[in-house]
This record gives C-alpha cells, sequence and structure tokens, in this order.
C-alpha cells in the first residue's frame, strides 16, 4: 500500500494541492462512456491516447483493480479563445507526467497517470497511433478515453463538475493517478 503521506509531500512538491483520495474500485468505469468516446468524440481514431489505441473496457476494470491507492486532481481554469483550452491542459498534462515519473523515481514503480484531456502533447501532429507516437513515454490516456465516468466519478467526491454550456464558462478538469 502506498504511503499517502509521502505521497501528499511529494505532489505538493510537483504543486499539486487539489486533490483527493479514491480507491481505485470506487471509479467508475462504464461502457457507455466508451460508446461515446467513440460515436461523439473528434478525437476518436485520430489521437495515440484515444479509441481504438487503448485497453477494453473491462481490460480497463482489470487495470483499476490491481491497484489499491488512487488520487484524483482537479484543475479549474477558464479561456477566452476555446483554441486556447488545448494549449493549457498540454501543460498541466507534461506536469503530470513529470510528477508520474518522479513517483516512478521515488519507488512508486506502478505509478500510472489519466491525463486531464486529449493527450494533445504533439497537437494537430499527433499520427493518431500508438505505434509511431512521437511521445510515447509520456503519452497517457484521458479517463474519458479509459471509459471512467468523470462526472459520477467526482461527484462522490464532493468535486465540482457540470455540463458546459459555453467556453465563457470555467472548466472543471479531472486527472486520476494510480499509484502503488
Amino acid at each position: 500500500m502506498a504511503d499517502q503521506q509521502q505521497l501528499e509531500q511529494l505532489f505538493q512538491e510537483y504543486g499539486y494541492r487539489d486533490f483527493r483520495w479514491v480507491d481505485p474500485r470506487e471509479v467508475v468505469i462504464a461502457q457507455w462512456v466508451r460508446t461515446k468516446c467513440t460515436f461523439g468524440c473528434g478525437n476518436y481514431g485520430r489521437n495515440a491516447t484515444c479509441p481504438p489505441n487503448v485497453p477494453s473496457v473491462a481490460e480497463v476494470r482489470q487495470l483499476f483493480s490491481e491497484y489499491t491507492t488512487a488520487a484524483i486532481f482537479h484543475f479549474r481554469q477558464q479561456v477566452a479563445d476555446p483554441e486556447d483550452r488545448h494549449a493549457w491542459t498540454r501543460g498541466v498534462n507534461q506536469g503530470l507526467v513529470k510528477l508520474e515519473r518522479g513517483l516512478f523515481l521515488e519507488g512508486y514503480y506502478k505509478a500510472f497517470l489519466l491525463c486531464c484531456d486529449s493527450c494533445f502533447l504533439c497537437g494537430d501532429d499527433c499520427t493518431g497511433d500508438r505505434k509511431t507516437c512521437k511521445v510515447p513515454r509520456q503519452a497517457r490516456p484521458s479517463p474519458e478515453s479509459m471509459a471512467i465516468d468523470v462526472f459520477a466519478t467526482v461527484r462522490k467526491l464532493g468535486f465540482p463538475i457540470e455540463v458546459l454550456t459555453g467556453y465563457s464558462q470555467a472548466m472543471n478538469r479531472y486527472a486520476i493517478l494510480l499509484v502503488e
């Protein structure tokens, strides 16, 4: 089992203070999320960390069953231009990947991150394929691409989340870090 006190200190060293612990078995994994991702998201098949380039829903359930500790990180941001959200989440995700690497180097060898949005590390230059990904050591899937019902999961923890009706509204984004 992970030493939560040590992890919290590490999170703070990397600048992450808005998070909550969750038992990975409490994370809501649902087929409908994958279906909506497949038939409702423009990144389907275009991003190396989105379906069909991710594990099946059953495999995601198996993955989460292999952990006893997870942290959910909350990020709130409002952007003036809708396209600015990609640059913002790219920066957030790059920092989170550094945190995951730092945890690995501290001995948490099972640390695995689900980013707060689609990868966007390569921007429009994404190859769309895991085999030809330009940054395979940093590219991570989002919770949604891994069939996680983010709304149901974070609401259980008391985090804010609502369906946004316009880009002028502040976003609440969430990343999940599995750690053992």
